[in-house]
């Protein structure tokens, strides 16, 4: 059981040991109801060529297709060139191999032949304790085996998605990646789970006891495969760019199951399908892999679910929009007309809560309440009433595509009015007070009129920092906007800055939520921050949205009517990219476009039975790059001119291109203008560690006031939060500093408390006072870790210095040597990032952190490693001392 600092054994409450890291809301449906059994029925499977090894395996290896000859070097996915003949969403799962691609150990004279684990030749001999790290190149949904026929002594196996072993929360079998193996014959499993699978980039053998020489003959991950093929493609310019949408194709076909769509690969308790969480990553399957019946089973299994989280219906219904888009009334696929009423159920309960919605969990940017800690602020609220409008919108259009007219005109008109109630809200502009994510669903819902969508960008949109969403998954959202409002450029910088980071952070699938700073303080593939989701998953198909945004809003090709019975090309390289070219999977085929902005050149391929329009931006538009356009010739023939009619979009659009492979050429006077510059600043700055002071704070911190956590008895010492053991005297333009003491759910990052020692003369500890004398106490708040609700706690200063002023918080690593930790600044009032993230680790021996601050401030401090996160003081000085 975990300790808190004292050593104490945390209860179950301290745990909340009950709760799952994103799932702690609503009742999970049984693992059967998700097509999760118990126990998985094994098949024999042969080790040598096209085997997986000598031990049962619970699927059949990869079949029904073959390799197509290529390679495609931006993807990660070992199967991206795999062609299976007829892929159904009926399909079992298959299995495949991996070998690692590096093997290393700390303990070299331990392991003999080191470098055969690499090889289909392995032949590593043990000769003492120590441990293996392998790293197969990728995550994958697998799990790890390895093979000897002469094992002595006790051996155990880790897995992880970074480089360290991994553990999550309590609730699963196994919270702790690391188990003794299950011996099959000569092969040694690690089997966490009934289902076997974890996320797994890195691997490891442990030798804990040794007798005698043995040796390991083979070492494997087997990963698991749904059949489904890559229908879908994108390439351009910008090669991390073509990373970005590969990785997130592969991020959304790793959470693949037999009958649904997963999560998250890591088992953490919440490894199944979310009706809100599937929104995007529907959107990034019908994009790469045109896997239409597949996305229809997973609509019909979340039908009646909203996992307890009201926005979740929602995303929902667009989730069956989108897939309606796509598909229509084709063949024999009646997924909207099966599901309208479900839809429409959901829009009518919606609609109940419109005035005043509450949902349980909106996303985990501070600014979205911190995911369920606060989800009932005014942002938020707004967040639903724009997702609302949106979805209630497309419902009427599909049900007038469909043929149900007097549905269609009940939704169409309820959209139209709920529009007008919050056009109405507000003394001044109706979206004054509104932030970047309730005005990014007021963008794609349409409410923000053509002559408010320049004031609406330098409100919420036009900031680098602003932008940047803690969730890949909210981050979806804000992008649709962004094209809707024409500045693709900008939407190109924040794909870099949400999903390049994550490359550079060696990244094969995209995270749970991301900070661009990550990229500053950690290394490549090294275990990162945890949050408010709980503990970071590494592969969360949430985050592949941007795949479906680069294929319909850069390469341009959407449909315009359900179907894809005609459809848009409107390449968006903006003034970014120069060229843009791909694929996109429909019912009629396949859809190629490519373009070439510098040369005006490209090609359009429009299947039998479609009709494309073909566009590009005007000169003067936010999307345009300073050009105008002189003439557009398709094939040999001048369709459109200088002086001919310009469509009412900002774009210049041919319409009625007829089924065929089409030449385009677009004629430009004028220069064509850089991408704009597009800073990422921060409000305020970080002033760097001290790890010298230690203790003996005065003279140093602490002049305009300070606060020392649970320092005396509770109640015992003077000052204005004495009834919590704080020893404070807080300066005048400080208020309060508050721990956060309640969340909307459970104890979500509210922090627990303990002195360490009381009349020490350990020099680490802080002095009572500007004195610097012994005895001395330390106490600490810290981070309620391992629950799930437990890897951060939020501190919120509220102050109004006159001037700027110099904030300092205290660390000390009092009883090991383990903890790392990274600290979050933002404004309290907006819940805006103000400064970097910042990496505190190595403090044993104590370390202060240090800002310029000139505002009332929340922090942030979330667990990295070891035990907890703790912070022990708070210190308010003059900026130039």
């Amino acid at each position: 059981m975990a300790t808190h600092p004292t050593g104490r054994q945390l209860s179950r409450r301290d745990l909340i040991g009950t709760l799952v890291a994103a799932g702690a809301v609503g009742a999970l449906a049984p693992a059967e109801a998700w097509g999760r059994s118990p126990g998985r029925p094994t098949l024999p499977v042969p080790s040598g060529r096209g085997g997986t090894g000598p031990a049962p395996q619970p699927y059949e290896p990869l079949h029904g297709g073959r390799f197509l000859p290529g390679s495609v070097p931006a993807s990660p996915d070992p199967l991206v060139r795999y062609r299976w003949s007829q892929p159904r969403a009926t399909d079992e799962l298959q299995i495949h191999r991996s070998r690692p691609r590096s093997a290393h150990s700390p303990d070299s004279d331990s392991f003999a032949h080191l470098s055969s684990a690499t090889t289909a030749d392995c032949r590593v001999e043990v000769r003492d304790t120590g441990s293996i790290r392998l790293d197969f190149g990728r995550v994958s949904p697998g799990w790890l085996e390895f093979d000897s026929p002469d094992l002595t002594g006790r051996v155990e196996m880790s897995i992880s998605e970074y480089n360290e072993p991994a553990r999550v929360n309590p609730g699963p079998e196994h919270p702790v990646k690391t188990a003794e193996p299950v011996r099959h014959g000569s092969t040694w499993r690690l089997e966490l789970n009934s289902e076997y699978y974890e996320g797994v980039r890195f691997g490891w053998i442990h030798v804990r006891t040794y007798d005698e020489p043995w040796t390991i003959t083979g070492i494997r991950l087997i990963c698991q495969a749904k059949p489904t093929n890559y229908a879908g493609s994108f390439s351009c310019d910008d090669e991390r760019l073509e990373r970005i949408w590969y990785h997130g194709a592969y991020t959304a076909r790793v959470g693949f199951q037999r009958d649904h769509f997963g999560a998250i690969l890591m088992d953490r308790g919440d490894r199944h399908s979310w009706a809100g969480d599937c929104y995007p990553t529907q959107a990034a399957s019908l994009a790469a892999f045109g896997n239409f019946d597949a996305v229809r089973q997973n609509l019909l299994a979340t039908a009646k679910l909203d996992n307890g989280i009201e926005i979740y219906a929602l995303y929902w219904v667009l989730g069956l929009l989108d897939h309606y888009r796509y598909t229509g009334y084709t063949g024999d696929d009646d997924t909207f007309r099966d599901l309208a009423q479900a839809a429409r159920d959901k829009i009518d309960h919606a609609d109940t809560l419109f005035e005043d919605p509450h949902s349980t969990f909106y996303g985990w940017d501070e600014r979205l309440g911190a995911g369920f800690e606060a989800p009932g602020r005014p942002e938020t609220q707004n967040v639903f009433r724009g997702t609302f409008v949106q979805a209630c919108r497309g419902l009427a259009e599909a049900l007038e595509h469909s043929g149900d007219a007097g549905a269609a005109k009940k939704y169409g008109e309820l959209a139209d009015a709920r529009t007008a109630w919050l056009r109405r809200q507000g003394d001044g502009p109706w979206y004054a007070s509104w932030g970047i994510h309730a005005l990014a669903e007021a963008v794609n819902a349409g409410i923000v009129h053509d002559d408010e969508a320049d004031l609406v960008h330098r409100q919420a949109f036009a900031d680098r920092l602003d932008r940047i969403d803690f969730s890949p998954f909210n981050q979806y959202f804000v992008l649709r906007a962004l094209a809707r409002l024409g500045r693709i450029d900008e939407a190109l910088r924040t794909v870099d800055d949400t999903w390049g980071g994550q490359l550079d952070l060696g990244a094969s699938t995209f995270f749970e939520v991301f900070r661009p700073d990550w990229v500053r303080i950690l290394g490549a593939d090294d275990p990162v921050p945890n949050s408010q989701s709980g503990w970071t998953s590494l592969a969360h198909p949430w985050s592949s949205g941007v795949t479906a945004w680069l294929s319909h809003e850069v390469l341009g090709i959407r449909p315009t009517t359900p179907g894809f019975g005609t459809f848009d090309f409107a390449p968006r390289p903006g003034r970014t990219l120069r060229t843009v070219r791909g694929t996109l999977p429909t019912p009629f085929g396949e859809i190629s476009g490519r373009f070439d902005a510098r040369t005006g050149r490209g090609s359009l391929t429009v299947p039998p039975g479609t009709t494309a329009r073909f566009s590009v931006p005007e000169a003067d538009g936010p999307a345009g790059d300073g050009r105008r356009v002189r003439r557009i010739r398709l094939g040999r023939r001048t369709v459109w001119k200088s002086g001919d009619a310009v469509g009412g979009s900002g774009a210049i659009e041919v319409p009625g291109i007829a089924p065929g492979t089409w030449d385009l050429h677009v004629s430009y006077e004028g220069t064509r203008a850089p991408a704009p510059r597009d800073p990422l600043t921060y409000p305020l700055r970080c002033l760097g560690t001290d790890t010298a002071t230690s203790g003996d704070w005065g003279g140093r911190y602490g002049r305009d006031g300070y606060l020392l956590f649970s320092y005396d008895e509770p109640g015992s010492a003077g000052g204005r939060a004495a009834s919590d053991g704080d020893r404070a005297r807080l300066p005048d333009y400080v208020t309060s500093i508050t721990p956060l003491e309640k969340s909307d759910l459970a104890d979500w990052s509210v922090p627990l408390r303990t002195r360490w020692a009381e009349r020490t003369e350990d020099r680490r500890a802080p002095a009572p006072s500007p004195a610097n004398e012994v005895p001395r106490s330390v106490g600490t708040i810290y981070t309620q870790t391992p629950a799930p609700g437990g890897m951060t706690m939020a501190v919120d200063i509220d102050a109004s210095p006159p001037e700027p002023v110099r904030l300092s918080l205290y660390f000390v690593d009092w009883d090991s040597e383990q903890r790392r930790l990274a600290v979050e600044l933002f404004d309290l009032r907006t819940r805006k990032a103000l400064a970097p993230v910042q990496l505190v680790e190595d403090f044993h021996r104590g370390t202060y952190l240090s800002y310029v601050c000139d505002r009332a401030v929340r922090l942030r401090v979330a667990h990295v490693r070891g035990d907890n996160a703790v912070l022990s003081g708070v210190f308010f000085d003059p900026l130039d001392d």
